[in-house]
């Protein structure tokens, strides 16, 4: 059969980035459900949960589909056999992923894509599928088995997110005004697009004083004075001046800016819009010239026109100013009216810009905007008013010529443009720059009011690891309903914010610090319940440390650090915890930074080194293998316990990296050794659980043994009960069944001491049981240590697997030992820790005792 009959399973998005193994074993798992008797039970299972599998052999003949392939396909199974998979899915999805399809079947390979099927009606279904190869016993393809999730909702609601992305970005770039940004000392950093539209050029090109270059010459001197004095006093800037566009004429605009300072009143940043008033400045000459003219180009210019004339005390409104009002063009026209249209919250500006035109208070130009409500339909609009003064010679007032424009629109741009400044886009919270505005105003607010401030720094746990193994849109998904969850639990009267990645923060202002503390608790213990995304439950867990005003600090930094200091305790303690800070705990924060830095130098300068101990059988004392002890060498008091850099197995790099170093020193010491012609059994080390959120680990270690020409059977990697229950237990499986069908023993440290269930020693290949040291410490004289040795002992030889005693110190303990079956002991009756050196010694003396 043409094998690219099946390349309609792949997808026009091509390949998704996760792991093979992980896709493999959803397939293959499907498979093996659809098998048993309780396939029906399974279909309707899977068909609620929006995925569809269909299992074919090479003929197309259909050996197993569920009732929501069919559905997604519009095909009965019977309609579906040897149905080429071409003829429900989408045309543009055909011939690119014919190949593809081809090289994976070549290999037997499962892969996994995004695709389109279409159904008999044109419906197109979007949907994430996973497709994997069935081999018989000479690994040759028999079969083909597709899992199919439907996946259209999430595709269209990422089209919906795109949209108003584009929708955001059009909006900005039609805003009328020129934005822009400057350093304290004056130099333009950015500007907004708007920019090359009117100038022809380059934004970039505007950048520190080349806007200057697009400058009238006659202009550039009083506007470098007036910009000059405004970056030397930290004064707004207010100036007009003519800017040279692309057609080579020059238009009016006015620049204005505002500094934004820090609590010393220095300029940070300098924030300026340039409008265009080429318009208005038209308007303005027209009515020197002749006010029938100043009409008609205000008119043009979509302006309306309130002229006040003093001397015979008579206002008239422009039809264009009645239109805008939503008046009819016959209204009445009076200050009154007017007022009555702006909103209550504003008339005391307009109020007030009256009085001073009526004093001849102020400069003889003005400008204000208010909101009003439209006559007719009550609609709210910004007005933006800018007017002139036109007095006598006498000096009395004479005229008034205001021009009024809507800017509602350009209005509601700057205010997205000013939300999106300071708002994190995500979760919709106040982000770090506001968020340190917020809570400087509420320490000034604490200070006033003798107050209390409760500062609360939340770290959403394994955040990595939900991206990682799930995808960044389960990651977006947790952090979303962690915000919503913080807000509704802390309460509006609680300031929330997210700082970025995977930190949030929160500002409770209050008398009792102790009630605060339990609002808290009350929103970690409801951040804890989980929820679904896309058919899987995901935990929602958060750790917390607080600081509290003025205890631990007076100023922002003093709070922010005190917080993040009692955030990291809670997180080496116990996740999902709230700690409040204490002074002991900067103690405890340098221990373990001084660790990690000791672990760090140790690693990058070679000073990790193994010492091995020891395996014997009991009753021979024959050695039949050592465990691998890391050890650090300081350069005064010589090799140190690990203990003593026990925070840097909680961190996954510099776990990683300590890992390099043993199994570049204990791969080197076992080729060694083999070239010497010794036999030293098994070796075996310890993994991390840190190491198994790790994807390289198991390329790690075994290509450092094909490449040194060590056996497989020779490495044996212990690990603790923890690795099996906790978030990474599917890639730990993953990790474990790899390695033991490459021939490494998987041995199980500790046994007895963790959480795990004997189901885990079925579930997982696990060959070596090895007894905690803390029973065995305790045989002479406790029976209920003995008596979980001997159950220990008769479990794990029912299933097959080797146990090792450990702890092992004196001859009697070892006598009961063996006298219980117990196979291996390790311990120091047998042999202390020791150097890869004298290795060779101990197995040459072993071999000496066992031949005399």
């Amino acid at each position: 059969m043409d094998r690219s009959a099946e390349a309609g399973l792949l997808g026009a998005s091509g390949t998704i980035p996760l792991c093979e193994r992980a896709a493999t074993s959803i397939a293959r798992e499907a498979y093996a459900l659809l098998s048993q008797p309780n396939r029906i039970a399974l279909d309707d299972m899977l068909s609620r949960a929006g995925i569809g599998i269909l299992h074919r052999d090479l003929d197309l003949r259909v050996l197993s589909v569920n009732d929501y392939f069919c559905e997604m396909v519009g095909r009965s199974k019977d309609e579906l056999c040897c149905l080429p998979m071409a003829a429900f899915s989408h045309p543009d999805d055909l011939a690119w992923n014919a190949a593809l399809h081809d090289a994976n079947f070549s290999r037997a390979t499962s892969f996994q894509i995004e695709k389109r099927y279409v159904n008999l009606q044109g419906k197109i279904t979007w949907c994430d599928v996973h497709v994997s190869f069935v081999c018989d016993a000479d690994g040759q393809v028999t079969s083909t088995l597709v899992v199919a999730k439907d996946i259209t909702a999430r595709r269209l609601a990422e089209q919906d997110l795109r949209e108003n992305e584009e929708h955001n970005r059009h909006f900005a770039e039609l805003s009328a005004q020129i934005t822009w940004t400057a350093l304290p000392s004056g130099g333009i950093d950015a500007v907004s697009p708007r920019w090359a539209d009117v100038t022809g050029s380059d934004p970039e090109e505007a950048f520190g004083e080349q806007w200057l270059d697009k400058l009238h010459p006659d202009d550039k001197p009083e506007t470098i004075a007036s910009w000059r004095f405004s970056t030397e006093t930290g004064s707004p800037v207010d100036v007009e001046y003519r800017l040279e566009t692309s057609l080579g004429q020059y238009r009016w605009f006015r620049a204005r800016a505002a500094p934004r300072v820090d609590e010393a009143g220095a300029v940070v940043r300098w924030y300026g819009t340039l409008e265009d008033i080429h318009d208005r400045k038209i308007a303005e000459c027209a009515l020197r010239d002749s006010e029938e003219r100043f009409r008609f180009a205000a008119q043009a210019a979509g302006l309306g026109i309130w002229d006040y004339d003093a001397r015979h005390d008579r206002r008239d409104w422009s039809d264009e100013f009645k239109r805008m009002l939503g008046l009819p063009r016959d209204a009445t026209v009076s200050l009154e009216a007017a007022m009555a249209m702006v909103v209550p919250e504003d008339r005391h500006l307009l109020q007030a810009l009256v009085d001073a035109v009526r004093a001849g208070d102020g400069d003889a130009r003005f400008e204000i905007t208010v909101r009003i409500h439209r006559a007719d339909t009550g609609e709210q609009r910004w007005m933006k008013t800018g007017g002139w003064r036109i007095d006598a010679p006498s000096g009395r007032l004479e005229r008034v010529l205001v021009t009024i424009r809507d800017v509602t629109e350009e209005r509601s741009v700057e205010d997205r443009v000013r939300w999106a400044a300071e708002h994190d886009m995500m979760t919709g919270l106040p982000n770090r720059a506001a968020f340190g505005d917020r809570l400087e105003a509420a320490i000034q607010r604490a200070t006033q009011n003798k107050t209390t401030i409760a500062l609360i720094l939340f770290d959403v746990d394994h955040l990595k690891e939900t991206n990682d193994t799930i995808g960044h849109d389960a990651g977006d998904v947790l952090l979303k309903t962690l915000a919503s969850r913080l807000r509704d639990a802390l309460g509006p009267d609680c300031m929330i914010a997210r700082l970025g990645g995977d930190e949030f923060a929160a500002v409770i202002e209050t008398i009792d610090a102790d009630a605060a503390a339990d609002r808290v608790q009350v929103a970690l213990k409801t951040l804890r319940e989980p929820f679904t995304h896309d058919g899987r439950i995901l935990d929602c867990q958060a750790t917390a440390g607080a600081s509290l005003f003025p205890v631990h600090g007076e100023v922002a930094a003093e709070l922010l650090k005190s917080a993040d200091i009692a955030l990291y305790a809670a997180k080496a303690r116990n996740r999902g915890i709230l700690l409040t800070f204490r002074p002991e705990m900067r103690a405890d924060l340098q221990r373990r930074s001084s660790m990690i830095s000791v672990a760090r130098d140790s690693a990058r300068d070679g000073r990790i080194i193994p010492f091995y101990q020891p395996k014997v059988r009991l009753g021979s004392n024959a050695i039949c293998g050592f465990e691998a002890l890391l050890r650090w060498q300081h350069p005064r008091l010589g090799p140190q316990l690990p203990g003593t850099i026990s925070a840097a197995f909680e961190d996954l790099d510099l776990a990683v990296a300590l890992n390099e170093r043993m199994l570049d020193h204990i791969t080197r010491d076992m080729r060694d050794w083999l070239d010497a012609g010794l036999d030293f059994g098994r070796i075996a080390v310890n993994i991390s659980p840190a190491e198994f959120r790790h994807d390289s680990l198991v390329s790690r270690v075994l290509d450092r043994l094909h490449r040194t020409g060590i056996p497989t059977s020779r490495l044996e990697l212990e690990v603790t009960e923890t690795v099996f229950v906790g978030r990474d237990a599917e890639s730990v499986a993953q990790a474990l069944e790899t390695f033991s069908r490459e021939g490494v023993k998987i041995a199980l440290d500790d046994f007895g001491t963790g959480y795990a269930s004997l189901t885990h020693l079925k579930a997982f290949p696990v060959d070596v049981i090895k007894i905690d040291r803390s029973f065995v410490s305790n045989l002479d004289n406790n029976s209920g240590d003995a008596a979980i040795i001997d159950a220990v002992v008769g479990l794990g030889h029912r299933l097959s697997m080797e146990v090792v005693a450990e702890g092992v110190e004196t001859e009697a303990q070892a006598r009961y030992l063996l006298a219980q079956g117990c196979d291996y002991g390790q311990g120091w009756l047998f042999g202390h820790p020791a150097p890869a050196a004298d290795v060779r010694t101990m197995l040459v003396d072993a071999s000496r005792s066992l031949a005399g």
